[in-house]
């Protein structure tokens, strides 16, 4: 069986099937959207629906991605609700402003503007509930008390917590980059992830977290990491490890990737398609796959985190592909 492609939307979606059950599913689909679709056609996707199980998992996977995009297909409401949310986000530093705009979103609504958001329910409550967060394509630049700055990637949230002792700032989910500030007080500064803390010893670092590892990359000064099981490790600049809870890696090159993402960039070099694509997911709704034929294709260029049609525009001209949109929210890269 040809590999899955990996998902733009995870998290709380049905298990996918493989690539053609997908690649079918999708434009079954959009052959029942249409109001001229009969008997006959409605017959022939049912008897493809119960051939496989994977047909069954592919079908559930369109259909939950599709649910997503439900309460916007209406341009002017979808509008409507991201101009509110970014003025928003614009002007409200604190959570507790922050729920004073939202509920007044008035028709858009605390549903319509969760649907907005596209995040799965405890990405949502995350954010909600930390001091900073961004939803699904947004980034933001912070600057904190002791002249601090953090900027937050697509779909990340963070806590501050700072007191007469120590500076710390709790990662709660998805990414930041931190260059930190000369603190007159001479406090430690801190961040606590999933799996350990991390001390900054004058520095600009990146931290990503996913459900499996935390990945840190120091561009300048040093990084000290003490996971779950006390373990330690010191990250120079220039370097970069992953670690777990009972684990960490050895010392790496720091991806200059992992910081290019600040000034909306992804960078590839010699990056699979199939990982660029899974990158560009992150900043982007809906979801988007790779043909297996095409999925190890090697990509080297900078592309634009936050305009997917001119990505996809780029890699159509410079690699054998060409980009299928079966759906509005439904893409895939194929062999042209």
């Amino acid at each position: 069986m040809a590999a899955a492609p990996r998902p733009v939307l995870a998290d709380d979606l049905p298990a996918q099937a493989d690539y053609e059950s997908l690649k079918v599913a999708a434009e079954w689909y959009a052959v029942l959207q249409d109001a001229e679709t009969g008997p006959r056609q409605r017959a022939a996707w049912q008897r493809w629906l119960d051939a496989r199980p994977e047909h069954s998992r592919a079908w559930a996977h369109v259909e939950a991605v599709s649910r997503r995009f439900a309460l916007f297909r209406a341009d002017g409401e979808r509008e409507a609700a991201e101009k509110a949310v970014q003025v928003a986000s614009r002007r409200a530093p604190s959570r507790r402003q922050a729920a004073g705009r939202v509920l007044a979103l008035g028709g858009v609504g605390i549903l319509g503007w969760l649907s907005w958001r596209l995040t799965p329910l405890p990405a949502v409550v995350t954010a909600w509930r930390s001091d900073y967060a961004t939803g699904i394509g947004e980034q933001r630049d912070i600057l904190l008390a002791d002249d601090t700055r953090v900027w937050l990637n697509t779909r990340s949230a963070i806590d501050v917590h700072f007191n007469q002792d120590r500076r710390l700032v709790t990662l709660a989910s998805g990414e930041i980059l931190i260059e930190t500030g000369r603190d007159a007080r001479q406090r430690p500064f801190f961040v606590d992830t999933r799996f350990g803390r991390l001390q900054a010893l004058g520095t600009r670092f990146t931290v990503r977290q996913t459900e499996d590892d935390v990945l840190l990359a120091v561009y300048d000064g040093q990084v000290r990491i003490q996971n779950l099981a006390g373990r330690a490790a010191v990250v120079r600049a220039g370097e970069q490890m992953r670690f777990t809870a009972d684990g960490i890696s050895a010392a790496a090159p720091a991806d200059p990737a992992r910081e290019a993402w600040s000034r909306g960039v992804i960078l590839a070099e010699n990056l699979s398609l199939a990982d660029l694509i899974a990158e560009l997911g992150r900043y982007h709704a809906g979801y988007m796959g790779v043909d297996p034929r095409v999925a190890g294709l090697r990509v080297v260029g900078r592309y634009p985190a936050n305009d997917r049609d001119r990505t996809l525009a780029m890699l159509e001209r410079d690699l054998p592909i060409r980009v299928q949109r079966t759906l509005p929210w439904w893409v895939t890269l194929e062999p042209r």
